[in-house]
């Protein structure tokens, strides 16, 4: 009996992903991208842009004041809206001086959501 090979394909897709989940959950590194990407189904649905923003953004290394802080890059580890320290839950989440952009990205997204829902 013949298997297509587009179901060879979707199994080993899935086998994939199972094996790099258990993977994912065991390991102790990628404390931050863990918390935006718990499920590695979730992190492959988006098509992300892999700029040098994203994946500071993602990993949580980079220009980051509370990063370079960690390392004693620099002295102080607070964000330039002075309410916080400048980590990637902050700017993602809580940064006054990013809400316009956080605003945008949520219009943007339900628009996508109902434009999904109509199809």
């Amino acid at each position: 009996m013949k298997i297509p090979k587009t179901v060879v394909i979707s199994e080993l897709k899935e086998q994939n992903v199972k094996w790099w989940q258990r993977e994912w959950t065991e390991t102790t590194k990628g404390a931050t991208t863990k918390t935006l990407f718990p499920k590695i189904e979730d992190r492959l649905k988006p098509r992300l842009n892999a700029t040098p923003n994203c994946t500071t953004t993602v990993t949580g290394h980079g220009n980051i004041k509370a990063y370079l802080h960690k390392y004693k890059i620099t002295d102080d580890p607070t964000c330039p809206c002075r309410k916080r320290q400048q980590t990637v839950q902050h700017i993602i989440f809580d940064c006054p001086l990013l809400e316009k952009e956080r605003e945008k990205i949520k219009s943007s997204s339900e628009k996508d959501r109902k434009l999904a829902s109509e199809l």
